[in-house]
């Protein structure tokens, strides 16, 4: 089966970390987020998947010249502009060679959804499109999906009332559809999946839906990131962690959560990290504290820093007794001096 991966966005609500990568290319425990989503659909069958690209292209093609993430045959959509969503998942089709039903997923939504118990929703049902849909205790903060007693979506609600809302299944940003869904957008055109197409679809009968309770992530801010960081780190989400790494770290302190520590990273035998994610070489220097955190590849703290509920960036020089507090994000760009205190900013 082939599925479509929507990893275009330029990801502004994890800036400054995506200032220079592609977000589905920042780190989780030791892989590039995109791994763990493409490593979820290889479980369910699919063998071939189309990057849908438009910020920073080059460094998913340059990540995987060989064409393939795991035992997943990897093609690339380039896209000469931003097309939205549907208008990108046009392009992937016809780029990408994409034939029969297929997935689209989006590519910052990490999930333990039964992606092969929608396909199957989807093909008894005779769907040119199916929506995954996940069933949340409070949809104030998302677009809900109503549907009828068999699965038929019938009208979209945008952010409804807790207490007056007709249903509480989000969007999970998975798809399953048939070419004859997407094929009425003409290539290179500008359309939404999510506005146009999908009440086009529910219009005529032939949009379904089918809502699970399960892990949902939407890893596209930082503390969403941050969350499905510390998720698997702590065991609350099952993942695979790379081989070859420490773990737990033996500094943090006694009773204190589990952490991961990348490969040719060194954390100072004063230093206390606790509930936090080290990426590959990093240095924690002495006296440091890292707390319920994630640090990715190549970071430097100074002796002193203080990093609590925070995200510290690739190749970022935090400079001695500075704190990071309160979901603090910062990057090489970020200007910090000694003694400094950042809680909140990014």
């Amino acid at each position: 089966m082939q599925a479509i991966i929507l990893v275009g966005g330029e990801g502004t609500r994890l800036r400054p970390l995506t200032l220079h990568q592609p977000k589905q290319m920042l780190r989780l425990l030791g892989f590039p987020m995109l791994e763990r989503v493409v490593e979820r659909l290889a479980a369910i069958g699919v063998d071939e998947v189309v990057l849908s690209l438009g910020y920073q292209p080059d460094a998913f093609i340059a990540r995987y010249p060989d064409h393939r993430i795991g035992t997943v045959k990897v093609r690339y959509a380039v896209e000469p502009e931003p097309l939205d969503t549907a208008g990108a998942i046009r392009f992937a089709v016809d780029k990408g060679n994409v034939h029969g039903t297929f997935l689209v997923v989006n590519g910052d939504v990490l999930t333990d959804l039964d992606v092969a118990q929608l396909v199957d929703f989807h093909l008894d049902r005779g769907a040119l499109a199916t929506i995954g849909l996940v069933e949340v205790d409070d949809p104030s903060r998302f677009g809900v999906v109503v549907t009828d007693d068999r699965g038929r979506a019938v009208r979209f609600v945008e952010k409804p009332p807790r207490d007056q809302a007709p249903s509480h299944a989000i969007n999970a940003g998975v798809y399953v559809m048939e070419p004859a869904a997407i094929e009425r957008i003409a290539v290179g055109e500008r359309v939404s999946v999510e506005r146009s197409l999908f009440p086009q679809l529910a219009s005529e009968g032939t949009l379904w839906g089918l809502a699970q309770r399960c892990y949902w992530v939407d890893a596209g801010t930082p503390a969403s990131y941050l969350r499905a960081a510390l998720d698997i780190a702590t065991g609350r989400r099952a993942a695979r962690v790379r081989e070859g790494v420490r773990f737990p770290v033996e500094s943090r302190p006694p009773g204190g959560e589990t952490c991961y520590l990348g490969e040719g990273s060194q954390v100072a035998s004063d230093a206390v990290v606790d509930a936090a994610i080290i990426e590959d070489d990093v240095v924690v220097g002495d006296g440091a504290v890292v707390r319920s955190s994630i640090v990715l590849e190549g970071a430097r703290l100074a002796p002193g820093v203080r990093v609590e509920h925070s995200i510290v960036g690739a190749e970022t020089d935090v400079p001695e007794a500075v704190e990071l507090v309160d979901l603090a994000v910062v990057a090489p760009s970020t200007e910090l001096a000694p003694g400094q205190r950042l809680a909140g900013t990014r």
